[in-house]
């Protein structure tokens, strides 16, 4: 879909993503704001977005094995143990309750935001919360590559050098891994462990 910005007029296509819904899988999903700004850079952007995140895992019964909240960008471990399970329904509903709530938030206490995140999209103005597009998006079933995937998750505030450990970060599940309380959302414990022999 080709999508305008309404300052420049320049057109930008959005990104279009196939989504695999298969039962069993672990799903790696990755998704940044728009333009990467640092939307999720403050405590009440991402309080909304744990809030989202534990209120589309009750809805769908998902499981959540491991998430990380940078500033400008969400990482989520997520696995598919029923039939059934739309992620890309379920991606976009939890990403559309955040951006209506940080909207909603821009209007009324940071108005000069809004031109920053308006774009034209055929006939319709709409505001930019996320990027266009379905983001990163892999299917795994290897259970060491899973794990090696919560390892790389969790380090992702130290390769930034916002912490010194992993568990040092509290909008991430390396708190819950490490068994600190409380912690903002627990995670499901049905992540199988790896054997003594890394399978």
């Amino acid at each position: 879909m080709r999508a305008f910005d309404p300052k420049t007029g320049h057109p930008f296509f959005q990104k279009r993503r196939r989504r695999y819904d298969e039962t069993g899988h672990a799903r790696e999903l990755t998704f940044s704001c728009y333009r990467h700004f640092p939307f999720l850079g403050r405590d009440r952007t991402r309080k909304w977005f744990v809030e989202s995140l534990e209120a589309a895992r009750r809805k769908w019964g998902f499981e959540l094995w491991a998430y990380c909240l940078m500033p400008e960008h969400a990482h989520l471990l997520v696995h598919a143990n029923q039939k059934g399970l739309d992620f890309d329904r379920i991606v976009g509903t939890l990403k559309q309750e955040v951006a209506r709530k940080a909207i909603a938030h821009l209007e009324e206490h940071s108005p000069g935001w809004l031109a920053r995140i308006t774009v034209r999209e055929h006939n319709c103005i709409r505001r930019r919360f996320w990027q266009p597009g379905g983001g990163y998006d892999r299917n795994v079933v290897e259970i060491a590559t899973v794990h090696t995937m919560v390892d790389y998750i969790h380090a992702n505030p130290v390769r930034r050098k916002l912490v010194d450990l992993p568990e040092d970060w509290e909008w991430s599940s390396a708190r819950w891994y490490a068994g600190i309380q409380p912690v903002r959302i627990e995670m499901d414990t049905t992540l199988p462990m790896l054997h003594p022999d890394g399978q």
